[in-house]
């Protein structure tokens, strides 16, 4: 009988976190205030705790895990590495299939792995409340369960569309001690211009980052700060713990490496997570295709520019060098909520700028499809979110089998999605529809949000 799951031990943990920063060939630009100069790190502090601020700007190539943390993290980590051989077996493919399982944390996804040192370096810098924004409720999820371990306040503005299709993430943030308020609100400034603009918004993650934002900042006890779940190179830097535990997985089952990577792509943390350390071996010299896969409807990675732009709606964030939408953009509002973020995290759309990544979109429908196929072989239900690697997976799988080539793909199977169930519903119906972005649309949130912004340069060593 052929194994389905890897596992390691305890002591085989990672006890460093790795940071592409280090490795890129061409380092990417500066974080950029509104006036076009170079942020400094001082500038961050009301928004973050120093001790995170350092990381963010790292350019260590491996940053240590505090062993309190290492402890904290055991909870469910190391995870398992499976393979899908049931699902192998049904799409005929001589390919092997392997998943990253992230759905083992207490949060069901991989946002605790960077949840919960946010939490903990928070509490060490002497805060006493977080302030954070959520799309499908992963997060929001992920930091209260984190706040709780740690003795931290949690408040989570969560995008309204979620926040009204998936009402047990909001129980699940309840449960754990967490504050979930629908965003865009009446608590905030940013969030009462939102609802002036347009009182029946369905809400994005931009809007809710403001009103996160704001509140933090406002706090004029100095005791609150501000949590990001994607995007910022710090988040990125703890989710590699997923990419190096499966290292060592694989070379278990006696694989020296991956040929495909894969991972679904919103703000890019889970992506990055898995990829990273399979980015620095690219780097390096080794022959891997890596994709991170976006919804049609919200292409970040596919359609949209290289651009300086603000990570929220408001403008309150620095201007940050990623491929964006605009962040006046206001997604279409598919299940996949955690995939509706306009912009993309500056180390993936500086690995994509440089040729290393081969982005793709996919419509809503082939992946709740895949999505299906895969708890009518594998058993899981997975997250909406998931469904794109997987939908992805499949599509890779097939052509190895047309190719008749043998190769070994490992996807990052990031979340279950037995609290988005509505859409299984919505789909199972015939009530789900593919939405690609119109042109018209696309160019009008592009050049609304981007004019008059500086423009960062598309540098890259040209080896890919």
């Amino acid at each position: 009988m052929e194994p389905r799951m890897i596992h390691l031990t305890t002591d085989e943990m990672p006890r460093q976190w790795y940071n592409l920063a280090a490795d890129l060939p061409t380092p990417m630009q500066p974080p950029l205030t509104p006036d076009g100069t170079p942020l400094t790190p001082e500038m961050l502090a009301p928004v973050f705790p120093m001790n995170l601020i350092e990381q963010e700007v790292s350019q260590e190539r491996w940053i240590d895990i505090p062993e309190e943390l290492l402890g904290m993290l055991a909870r469910w980590r190391p995870s398992p590495l499976k393979r899908a051989l049931d699902l192998e077996r049904a799409l005929d493919t001589p390919a092997k299939i392997f998943y990253k399982d992230e759905s083992v944390s207490p949060a069901g996804s991989h946002k605790p792995n960077s949840a919960l040192p946010q939490a903990w370096y928070n509490r060490e810098f002497g805060i006493k409340r977080l302030t954070t924004e959520t799309g499908a409720g992963q997060w929001g999820s992920a930091l209260s369960f984190a706040c709780s371990l740690v003795g931290l306040e949690c408040k989570v503005f969560m995008v309204r569309i979620s926040y009204d299709q998936k009402p047990y993430r909001k129980i699940l943030m309840q449960t754990w001690g967490g504050e979930c308020v629908a965003s865009p609100s009446t608590e905030t400034a940013s969030g009462r211009k939102f609802l002036e603009q347009d009182p029946d918004t369905p809400g994005s993650l931009g809007m809710a980052i403001s009103e996160a934002i704001e509140a933090a900042v406002s706090d004029k006890t100095g005791k609150t700060r501000y949590s990001l779940g994607s995007v910022l190179n710090h988040v990125m830097l703890h989710q590699t713990i997923i990419g190096l535990e499966a290292k060592k997985q694989l070379a278990k089952a006696g694989i020296a490496k991956p040929d495909v990577i894969i991972g679904c792509a919103g703000g890019g943390s889970n992506f990055a997570g898995l990829a990273f350390p399979f980015v620095c071996d690219k780097i390096n010299g080794a022959e891997i295709e890596i994709y991170p896969v976006e919804p049609e409807s919200c292409p970040t990675l596919t359609r949209a520019p290289f651009a300086y732009d603000y990570g929220d709606t408001t403008g309150l964030t620095p201007l940050l060098p990623m491929f964006s939408l605009g962040h006046n953009f206001v997604p279409a509002p598919l299940h996949a909520g955690g995939l509706r973020y306009h912009g993309m995290a500056p180390l993936v759309s500086q690995a994509a700028v440089e040729g290393l990544l081969k982005p793709m979109n996919l419509p809503q429908l082939e992946c709740y499809a895949a999505a299906i196929q895969w708890a009518r072989t594998e058993g899981p239900i997975c997250a909406p979110e998931t469904s794109h690697a997987i939908a992805a997976t499949i599509r890779e799988a097939i052509k190895a089998r047309e190719e008749g080539r043998e190769k070994v793909i490992l996807f990052n199977y990031s979340g279950h999605g037995l609290l988005d169930l509505s859409g299984y519903d919505a789909y199972l119906g015939g009530r789900l529809s593919n939405y690609e972005l119109p042109e018209d649309d696309f160019r009008a949130a592009v050049d609304a949000s981007l004019q008059g912004l500086p423009k960062p340069e598309r540098r890259a060593s040209g080896k890919w």
